[in-house]
Parts: C-alpha cells; structure tokens; sequence
C-alpha cells in the first residue's frame, strides 16, 4: 500500500518510470563492479576485478597500456619485459603517429621495388593503390584489426583469392615496415589469413585439337591479315615451350640455327626465375623459324636483324578465342601451348629433369612431376597395348 499511495494509478505512468521511483523509494543503488587498476611494479598494474595483469609505459610523452593477456605474475613480467623493447623502439617524433597510411606505403613501395622485375613492380603497385583506397587517409597508428578485418571481409568478396591474397601480403608487409620505422608497436593486420586458392583447372590441347586450331587460324589468317602474325606466335609457343612473354621477346640474335640452339631472355621484363636459358632448336620450331627467316627476308627485301623480334605480335589472346569458338574447341590460352609441348615431349619420351631444364625450373623435373606425371602413365598403358 506505501508503494500504492506513492506513486498514484500504475496506468498513467510508464514502466520505467515506475522502477526508477521504487528504486529511488527503497534508497536502492545498483552494484558496481570493481575495476581499478592496482599498480604492483614498474610499469605493471592488475585489475583487480579480472585478474588481468596490464603494462603502462610512457614513450614520448604518450602513454600506451597494454593487456598482457595473463593472470600469472611471472609470465606477466616476462611479457612486460617484451613489451618495455618494443615500446623503446617507437618514433618520438609526434609526426609520426600521424603520419597517413597512403605517404607511408609509398615510402615502402619505393624501397621494398629496389631491384624487381618491372611485372612484380606492376603488380605490388597494383597492390597498393588498391590499399590506398581503403586506408589511404587513415593514420597508420589509428588503423586497427576490426578494421583490418572489415576491410578483408568486403574486399574479399570482390576479387578472386589470388588477387586478395596479394593484397594481404603488401599490406602485411607495410605495417611491418611501420613497425620497423617505429610508428606502431604491432601489425594489425597479422590474424587475418589468406584465403584457399582453387587451383586453375589445367586443359592440354590433344594433337588433333591443336591441328584444328592452326587449320581455323591459318583460314581466319587468310581472310584478315592480322591474324597472320598470331599464328605465328601459337605456332612459336606451341614448338618451343616458351611462356607467353618469352616468346613475344625472342629476337633473332637469340637464335644459333648453326648451334640448333635459341636464348631465352625474356626480354626487358626478364624471365620468370630472372634467369637466362639455353634450349635446343626442335624439330617443328626448327621448320618454323627456317620459314620465318625466308619469309622476313622476302617480306624486308634484306635478312633479318639481331634485334628484330622473331614474331610481330605481343598476343595471340583475341585469335586464340575466336579460333576456338569458330571450331568449337575448348577455350585455349597461351599457356595451354606451353602445355602441349609438355605433353608431347613426354609421350617422346624425354624425361622429367630435361623437360625443367628447357622450362627454367630448378626444382630438377619435381614440379613437371607433380603437374604431368598422370601423362607418363596414361601413355605408358597406351604403349604397354601395342606390345603383343
């Protein structure tokens, strides 16, 4: 009844209202937890309602607290004698903790790109303009994992995993260096891992198919004159092994048609592995290059020079496609052709370690191995029906 008398009709006031005039009626006050921190060494305090231990430190007149994320005191100071080093080798520059995510991976692009084959310069450049768009204007120091961890949710749904997976790493690999210059203590972007990579579903042209590619092509050549040149580099790539970018680059001073040998340089951008390499001239490249030769030297009136590259073509991707579609054959690409010849050196015969070595492999015929080894097998029962 005090309670009724007191606050008057229940339907005229709300709920709230109600509990908050009991509580006040009651002199009630809700309980509030303990959460002091109790300092119990040099830069080391313990929460006293978690049990937590926590380091505060100063560094350049900023004070920066840490969990240690233990409730043992003797792994606490263990921890806290890690964290006292790294916070040692924070800037004391205040511009620093404001320098902005965009100038700083520039900084580490041009240092991290010192010496890359111009492809992998591209593609971190690629990388960074891309993180730029999404952190660019953010302080380095103010960037955080959920925000870390939000942008890999988002961007991951846009681009295949090979893409983001490049992207994590360039900026895995700034913080880092924003760590080693002394603007953060750790890498926010350390827990987030890459994503699975579906492996490319790998199609080797048979020998009848790769004929009818050359029959369309050569007929598409013949009713449109810039289909001439592709040929040629399927013919070149198909005979030879070569990647796209190596043999788009073979000049004719890389070819010793005394030596039956050619150089692959890969040009300007290089080759894969960085390195030269040697490979003898085969059979149908042999008959390629020698009606090339003749063809140049009619086509200019005069041989061709040493720096002349051999095909006049850079791709082949717009003929390979339409070619395909005309006699509707699988989707070939350039390094398809690459498989073929892999292919049909095996079922010659020739064995793994050769076939790395005319490819710049170095692993000695491992990944031929892993890539092609179920070819040696099917041809090997093929073979194993002729013998009676």
């Amino acid at each position: 009844m005090l309670i009724t008398s007191e606050l008057g009709l229940f339907d005229c006031i709300q709920t709230e209202t109600i509990v908050t005039r009991i509580c006040n009626l009651f002199e009630f006050q809700p309980r509030k937890q303990s959460n002091e921190m109790k300092k119990v060494a040099e830069c080391l305090y313990l929460n006293e309602s978690s049990g937590t231990y926590f380091a505060l430190v100063k560094r350049g007149g900023k004070q920066i607290r840490r969990s240690l994320k233990t409730q043992d005191r003797k792994l606490a100071e263990r921890r806290l004698k890690e964290f006292r080093i790294q916070a040692g080798n924070l800037s004391k520059d205040p511009s620093d903790r404001r320098l902005k995510f965009g100038p700083l991976a520039d900084r580490w692009f041009t240092a991290a790109t010192v010496g890359n084959k111009p492809s992998t310069e591209k593609r971190t450049g690629d990388c960074v303009r891309n993180l730029k768009q999404a952190f660019g204007e953010s302080s380095v120091a103010s960037i955080n994992r959920i925000q870390c961890e939000n942008w890999a949710a988002m961007r991951s749904k846009e681009i295949s995993a090979r893409t983001f997976n490049y992207d994590l790493l360039t900026l895995k690999r700034i913080f880092k260096y924003a760590i080693e210059t002394g603007i953060i203590l750790s890498n926010p972007a350390e827990t987030i891992k890459k994503l699975k990579e579906s492996p490319k579903k790998m199609i080797i042209p048979t020998r009848e198919e790769f004929a009818a590619l050359i029959e369309t092509l050569e007929a598409r050549a013949r009713r449109d004159a810039r289909t001439r040149h592709a040929v040629e580099l399927v013919k070149l790539l198909a005979y030879s092994g070569m990647r796209l970018n190596e043999g788009a680059s073979l000049r004719w001073g890389d070819v010793n048609l005394d030596a039956d040998t050619f150089t692959v340089t890969g040009g300007e951008k290089g080759t894969k592995n960085g390195e030269i390499r040697h490979v003898p001239i085969f059979g149908n490249l042999l008959t390629l290059l020698e009606e090339l030769w003749k063809k140049r030297t009619r086509e200019q009136g005069h041989p061709p020079k040493a720096s002349d590259e051999v095909v006049k073509t850079k791709t082949a991707r717009t003929a390979l496609e339409s070619a395909c579609r005309e006699a509707e054959l699988p989707r070939f690409g350039h390094h398809d052709l690459r498989h073929y010849f892999a292919s049909n050196s095996i079922e010659s015969g020739v064995d793994f370690k050769t076939i790395a070595a005319w490819f710049g492999h170095k692993d000695g015929g491992l990944l031929i191995s892993n890539v092609y080894g179920h070819l040696r097998k099917s041809h090997s029962h093929e073979m194993a029906k002729l013998v009676s």
